[in-house]
Protein backbone atom coordinates (compact mmCIF):
# COMPACT_ATOMS: atom_id res chain seq x y z
CA UNK A 1 0.00 0.00 0.00
CA UNK A 2 3.03 2.11 -0.19
CA UNK A 3 3.42 5.05 -2.47
CA UNK A 4 -0.34 6.54 -1.90
CA UNK A 5 -3.18 4.44 -1.28
CA UNK A 6 -2.08 4.03 2.66
CA UNK A 7 -3.03 6.68 4.70
CA UNK A 8 -3.90 7.35 8.56
CA UNK A 9 -7.71 8.08 7.79
CA UNK A 10 -7.78 4.54 6.39
CA UNK A 11 -5.54 2.45 8.80
CA UNK A 12 -7.86 4.70 11.65
CA UNK A 13 -11.01 3.48 9.89
CA UNK A 14 -10.06 -0.14 9.68
CA UNK A 15 -8.28 -0.09 13.18
CA UNK A 16 -11.93 1.32 14.71
CA UNK A 17 -13.98 -1.31 12.46
CA UNK A 18 -12.18 -3.92 14.20
CA UNK A 19 -9.55 -4.88 12.55
CA UNK A 20 -6.00 -3.77 12.71
CA UNK A 21 -4.78 -0.83 9.87
CA UNK A 22 -1.37 -0.66 8.56
CA UNK A 23 0.49 2.06 7.70
CA UNK A 24 3.26 1.68 5.11
CA UNK A 25 6.36 3.15 5.44
CA UNK A 26 7.96 2.96 2.62
CA UNK A 27 9.20 5.38 -0.09
CA UNK A 28 8.09 7.71 2.73
CA UNK A 29 11.03 10.03 5.21
CA UNK A 30 11.37 9.04 8.77
CA UNK A 31 9.94 12.64 9.73
CA UNK A 32 6.87 11.60 7.20
CA UNK A 33 6.21 8.10 8.85
CA UNK A 34 6.50 9.90 12.22
CA UNK A 35 3.63 12.58 11.09
CA UNK A 36 1.61 10.10 9.54
CA UNK A 37 1.78 7.95 12.81
CA UNK A 38 1.24 11.08 14.99
CA UNK A 39 -2.22 11.51 12.77
CA UNK A 40 -3.14 8.16 13.23
CA UNK A 41 -3.13 7.94 17.03
CA UNK A 42 -5.00 11.27 16.99
CA UNK A 43 -7.97 9.20 15.54
CA UNK A 44 -7.68 6.36 17.19
CA UNK A 45 -6.81 4.34 20.24
CA UNK A 46 -6.46 1.41 18.93
CA UNK A 47 -3.45 -1.47 18.09
CA UNK A 48 -2.14 -0.96 14.56
CA UNK A 49 0.93 -1.92 12.66
CA UNK A 50 3.98 -0.34 10.19
CA UNK A 51 5.27 -1.72 7.45
CA UNK A 52 8.57 -1.23 6.40
CA UNK A 53 10.79 -2.13 3.37
CA UNK A 54 13.98 -4.25 4.26
CA UNK A 55 17.22 -2.96 1.70
CA UNK A 56 18.38 -6.26 -0.54
CA UNK A 57 20.11 -6.99 -3.39
CA UNK A 58 22.91 -5.04 -4.77
CA UNK A 59 23.28 -2.01 -7.01
CA UNK A 60 22.61 -3.19 -10.62
CA UNK A 61 24.95 -2.33 -13.72
CA UNK A 62 24.26 1.02 -14.36
CA UNK A 63 24.86 -0.02 -18.21
CA UNK A 64 21.74 -1.99 -17.68
CA UNK A 65 19.67 0.36 -16.08
CA UNK A 66 21.32 3.32 -18.56
CA UNK A 67 19.81 1.08 -21.29
CA UNK A 68 16.07 0.78 -20.03
CA UNK A 69 16.29 4.55 -19.67
CA UNK A 70 16.81 4.97 -23.57
CA UNK A 71 14.05 2.74 -23.91
CA UNK A 72 11.76 4.98 -22.19
CA UNK A 73 13.02 8.13 -23.08
CA UNK A 74 10.58 8.93 -25.89
CA UNK A 75 7.78 7.68 -23.79
CA UNK A 76 9.24 10.54 -21.30
CA UNK A 77 9.61 12.94 -24.29
CA UNK A 78 6.24 12.03 -25.38
CA UNK A 79 4.75 13.26 -21.78
CA UNK A 80 6.85 16.27 -21.52
CA UNK A 81 8.47 14.93 -18.36
CA UNK A 82 12.46 14.17 -17.68
CA UNK A 83 13.41 10.91 -16.64
CA UNK A 84 14.87 10.19 -12.25
CA UNK A 85 18.14 9.50 -11.29
CA UNK A 86 18.22 6.14 -10.57
CA UNK A 87 20.42 5.73 -7.36
CA UNK A 88 20.67 2.79 -4.76
CA UNK A 89 19.46 3.19 -1.12
CA UNK A 90 18.04 1.82 1.70
CA UNK A 91 14.90 3.69 2.14
CA UNK A 92 16.40 5.30 5.85
CA UNK A 93 15.85 1.84 6.54
CA UNK A 94 18.07 1.69 10.30
CA UNK A 95 16.15 5.29 11.29
CA UNK A 96 13.05 3.79 10.63
CA UNK A 97 13.31 1.21 12.60
CA UNK A 98 15.12 2.89 15.14
CA UNK A 99 12.37 4.96 15.20
CA UNK A 100 9.59 2.98 15.57
CA UNK A 101 11.84 1.15 18.51
CA UNK A 102 11.50 4.51 20.84
CA UNK A 103 7.83 4.70 20.20
CA UNK A 104 6.56 1.10 18.96
CA UNK A 105 3.02 -0.04 17.34
CA UNK A 106 1.41 -2.22 17.85
CA UNK A 107 3.02 -4.86 14.76
CA UNK A 108 6.16 -3.88 12.86
CA UNK A 109 5.99 -5.57 9.58
CA UNK A 110 8.69 -6.34 7.09
CA UNK A 111 8.64 -7.05 3.52
CA UNK A 112 11.51 -7.61 0.94
CA UNK A 113 14.04 -9.53 3.75
CA UNK A 114 14.11 -10.39 7.04
CA UNK A 115 15.47 -8.03 10.07
CA UNK A 116 18.77 -9.24 11.70
CA UNK A 117 17.88 -11.08 15.34
CA UNK A 118 18.93 -8.30 17.12
CA UNK A 119 16.73 -5.64 15.56
CA UNK A 120 14.04 -8.55 16.21
CA UNK A 121 14.32 -8.49 19.81
CA UNK A 122 15.10 -4.63 20.09
CA UNK A 123 11.37 -4.02 18.64
CA UNK A 124 9.81 -7.43 20.74
CA UNK A 125 11.54 -5.27 24.10
CA UNK A 126 9.92 -2.34 22.87
CA UNK A 127 6.72 -3.58 22.78
CA UNK A 128 6.09 -4.14 18.91
CA UNK A 129 5.12 -8.01 17.77
CA UNK A 130 7.55 -8.45 14.39
CA UNK A 131 5.93 -10.10 11.49
CA UNK A 132 7.79 -11.29 8.61
CA UNK A 133 6.53 -11.19 5.01
CA UNK A 134 7.42 -14.62 3.63
CA UNK A 135 6.90 -16.25 -0.12
CA UNK A 136 8.56 -19.75 0.50
CA UNK A 137 9.29 -22.05 3.11
CA UNK A 138 13.15 -21.43 3.01
CA UNK A 139 11.76 -17.62 3.75
CA UNK A 140 9.89 -18.78 6.41
CA UNK A 141 12.78 -20.87 8.40
CA UNK A 142 14.73 -17.31 7.65
CA UNK A 143 12.56 -15.48 9.69
CA UNK A 144 11.63 -18.04 12.44
CA UNK A 145 15.33 -17.97 13.10
CA UNK A 146 15.47 -14.58 13.72
CA UNK A 147 12.57 -14.46 16.45
CA UNK A 148 9.48 -13.49 14.01
CA UNK A 149 6.67 -13.56 16.70
CA UNK A 150 4.57 -14.16 13.23
CA UNK A 151 4.90 -14.93 9.29
CA UNK A 152 2.85 -13.05 6.49
CA UNK A 153 2.71 -15.54 3.98
CA UNK A 154 2.52 -13.61 1.04
CA UNK A 155 0.58 -15.71 -2.30
CA UNK A 156 1.46 -15.04 -5.78
CA UNK A 157 -1.81 -13.88 -6.13
CA UNK A 158 -1.41 -10.54 -4.47
CA UNK A 159 -1.04 -6.97 -5.61
CA UNK A 160 2.17 -4.76 -5.51
CA UNK A 161 5.76 -5.70 -5.35
CA UNK A 162 6.59 -9.66 -4.11
CA UNK A 163 7.66 -9.71 -0.79
CA UNK A 164 10.65 -12.06 -1.99
CA UNK A 165 14.19 -12.06 0.46
CA UNK A 166 15.91 -12.18 -3.16
CA UNK A 167 14.50 -11.24 -6.69
CA UNK A 168 15.79 -13.30 -8.92
CA UNK A 169 14.46 -14.47 -12.77
CA UNK A 170 14.39 -18.48 -11.61
CA UNK A 171 12.04 -17.75 -8.76
CA UNK A 172 9.00 -19.95 -7.67
CA UNK A 173 5.98 -17.59 -7.19
CA UNK A 174 3.78 -20.02 -4.66
CA UNK A 175 0.12 -19.47 -5.17
CA UNK A 176 -1.19 -18.89 -1.57
CA UNK A 177 -2.95 -22.09 -0.79
CA UNK A 178 0.49 -24.10 -1.48
CA UNK A 179 2.43 -21.70 -0.07
CA UNK A 180 0.37 -22.01 3.09
CA UNK A 181 0.94 -25.67 3.27
CA UNK A 182 4.23 -25.48 2.46
CA UNK A 183 4.99 -23.22 5.08
CA UNK A 184 3.25 -24.81 7.64
CA UNK A 185 5.23 -27.98 7.12
CA UNK A 186 8.21 -26.06 8.21
CA UNK A 187 7.59 -23.73 10.92
CA UNK A 188 5.18 -23.52 13.52
CA UNK A 189 4.11 -19.54 13.38
CA UNK A 190 1.26 -17.66 13.33
CA UNK A 191 0.79 -17.22 9.51
CA UNK A 192 -1.21 -14.37 8.14
CA UNK A 193 -2.08 -15.23 4.66
CA UNK A 194 -2.15 -12.13 1.97
CA UNK A 195 -2.73 -12.55 -1.75
CA UNK A 196 -6.27 -12.37 -3.75
CA UNK A 197 -8.41 -12.51 -1.03
CA UNK A 198 -11.02 -10.00 -1.31
CA UNK A 199 -14.62 -11.20 0.44
CA UNK A 200 -15.31 -12.91 3.81
CA UNK A 201 -15.62 -16.30 1.98
CA UNK A 202 -11.73 -15.67 0.94
CA UNK A 203 -10.94 -15.46 4.81
CA UNK A 204 -12.94 -18.08 6.01
CA UNK A 205 -10.98 -20.50 3.13
CA UNK A 206 -7.21 -18.88 4.26
CA UNK A 207 -8.26 -19.91 7.88
CA UNK A 208 -9.24 -23.51 6.96
CA UNK A 209 -6.33 -23.67 5.24
CA UNK A 210 -4.06 -23.31 8.70
CA UNK A 211 -3.64 -19.52 8.50
CA UNK A 212 -4.52 -17.45 11.68
CA UNK A 213 -5.80 -14.32 10.41
CA UNK A 214 -5.84 -12.80 6.86
CA UNK A 215 -4.47 -9.33 5.87
CA UNK A 216 -6.12 -7.70 2.74
CA UNK A 217 -4.84 -4.58 0.28
CA UNK A 218 -6.74 -4.27 -3.21
CA UNK A 219 -10.19 -4.81 -1.11
CA UNK A 220 -9.76 -1.20 0.81
CA UNK A 221 -7.76 0.73 -1.87
CA UNK A 222 -11.33 2.37 -3.09
CA UNK A 223 -12.45 3.50 0.08
CA UNK A 224 -12.77 6.92 0.35
CA UNK A 225 -10.26 7.11 3.08
CA UNK A 226 -7.17 6.00 1.03
CA UNK A 227 -4.97 7.49 -0.76
CA UNK A 228 -5.56 5.79 -4.82
CA UNK A 229 -5.36 8.25 -7.75
CA UNK A 230 -8.89 8.47 -9.80
CA UNK A 231 -6.88 6.78 -12.48
CA UNK A 232 -5.51 4.06 -10.46
CA UNK A 233 -9.21 3.42 -8.88
CA UNK A 234 -10.92 3.31 -12.15
CA UNK A 235 -8.83 0.23 -13.26
CA UNK A 236 -9.65 -1.43 -10.01
CA UNK A 237 -13.20 -1.16 -10.51
CA UNK A 238 -13.07 -2.90 -14.05
CA UNK A 239 -12.38 -6.36 -14.73
CA UNK A 240 -9.19 -6.22 -16.84
CA UNK A 241 -6.25 -8.52 -15.87
CA UNK A 242 -3.12 -8.24 -13.71
CA UNK A 243 0.64 -9.41 -14.66
CA UNK A 244 4.10 -9.77 -12.98
CA UNK A 245 6.29 -7.24 -13.61
CA UNK A 246 9.50 -4.96 -12.64
CA UNK A 247 8.98 -2.62 -15.46
CA UNK A 248 7.93 -0.11 -12.53
CA UNK A 249 10.19 -0.35 -9.94
CA UNK A 250 13.04 -2.87 -11.19
CA UNK A 251 11.59 -5.01 -8.58
CA UNK A 252 8.73 -8.14 -9.54
CA UNK A 253 4.97 -6.73 -8.95
CA UNK A 254 1.89 -7.38 -9.91
CA UNK A 255 -0.43 -4.69 -11.75
CA UNK A 256 -3.61 -3.94 -13.50
CA UNK A 257 -1.72 -4.18 -17.09
CA UNK A 258 -1.26 -1.29 -19.14
CA UNK A 259 0.48 0.81 -22.21
CA UNK A 260 4.05 0.59 -19.97
CA UNK A 261 3.56 -2.32 -18.51
CA UNK A 262 2.47 -4.62 -21.29
CA UNK A 263 5.52 -2.57 -23.32
CA UNK A 264 8.68 -3.03 -20.67
CA UNK A 265 8.16 -5.78 -19.03
CA UNK A 266 10.17 -8.16 -20.80
CA UNK A 267 13.18 -5.07 -21.18
CA UNK A 268 13.11 -4.43 -17.61
CA UNK A 269 16.18 -5.02 -15.83
CA UNK A 270 16.42 -6.35 -12.13
CA UNK A 271 16.66 -3.70 -10.71
CA UNK A 272 15.38 -1.84 -7.51
CA UNK A 273 15.29 0.64 -6.39
CA UNK A 274 17.48 2.36 -9.43
CA UNK A 275 14.22 2.02 -11.71
CA UNK A 276 11.81 2.91 -8.98
CA UNK A 277 13.76 6.43 -9.02
CA UNK A 278 14.23 6.24 -12.92
CA UNK A 279 10.42 6.12 -13.57
CA UNK A 280 8.83 8.22 -10.36
CA UNK A 281 8.51 11.68 -12.55
CA UNK A 282 6.42 8.92 -15.34
CA UNK A 283 4.49 7.63 -12.55
CA UNK A 284 3.86 11.35 -10.66
CA UNK A 285 2.98 12.75 -14.21
CA UNK A 286 0.59 10.47 -14.57
CA UNK A 287 -1.35 10.47 -11.64
CA UNK A 288 -2.00 14.40 -11.93
CA UNK A 289 -3.08 14.15 -15.43
CA UNK A 290 -4.83 11.13 -15.01
CA UNK A 291 -3.17 9.04 -17.68
CA UNK A 292 -3.23 5.63 -16.32
CA UNK A 293 -0.53 4.49 -18.73
CA UNK A 294 1.91 5.77 -17.28
CA UNK A 295 1.04 4.89 -13.69
CA UNK A 296 1.61 1.18 -11.98
CA UNK A 297 -1.89 -0.10 -11.31
CA UNK A 298 -0.78 -2.12 -8.18
CA UNK A 299 -3.94 -4.53 -7.37
CA UNK A 300 -4.55 -8.27 -7.05
CA UNK A 301 -5.89 -10.84 -8.87
CA UNK A 302 -9.12 -10.22 -7.38
CA UNK A 303 -9.52 -6.73 -7.79
CA UNK A 304 -12.98 -6.68 -9.65
CA UNK A 305 -14.44 -7.13 -6.36
CA UNK A 306 -13.17 -4.45 -4.50
CA UNK A 307 -16.10 -1.61 -4.01
CA UNK A 308 -16.32 1.83 -3.28
CA UNK A 309 -17.96 1.78 0.16
CA UNK A 310 -15.86 2.95 3.70
CA UNK A 311 -13.80 0.96 5.31
CA UNK A 312 -15.53 0.78 8.16
CA UNK A 313 -18.27 -0.74 5.92
CA UNK A 314 -15.84 -3.03 4.20
CA UNK A 315 -14.59 -4.48 7.53
CA UNK A 316 -18.22 -5.30 8.63
CA UNK A 317 -19.14 -6.75 5.28
CA UNK A 318 -16.10 -9.22 5.59
CA UNK A 319 -16.78 -9.99 8.62
CA UNK A 320 -20.02 -10.97 8.30
CA UNK A 321 -18.92 -12.81 4.87
CA UNK A 322 -16.02 -14.97 7.01
CA UNK A 323 -18.53 -15.91 9.84
CA UNK A 324 -21.16 -17.13 7.46
CA UNK A 325 -18.96 -19.21 5.37
CA UNK A 326 -17.70 -20.57 8.43
CA UNK A 327 -20.85 -21.61 9.74
CA UNK A 328 -21.67 -23.08 5.87
CA UNK A 329 -18.54 -25.45 6.18
CA UNK A 330 -19.56 -26.55 10.04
Amino acid sequence: MAGGPSTPALAAAVCEAGALGFLAAGYRSVAEVGEEIASLRERTSRPFGVNVFVPSGEPADPAVVEAYAQRLAPLAEQMGVDLGEPRFEDDEFETKCSALAEDPPAVVSFTFGCPEHGLVDELREAGAEVWVTVTDAEEAVIAARAGADALVAQGAEAGGHRGSFADRPDRVEYGLLALLQLVRGEVDLPLIASGGIATGAGIAGALAAGATAAQLGTAFMLCPEAGTSPAHRAAIASTRPTGLTRAFSGRLARGIVNRLQEEHSDAAPLAYPQVHHLISPLRAHGREVGDEDAINLWAGEAHALAEARPAAEVVAKLDREAREAAARRL
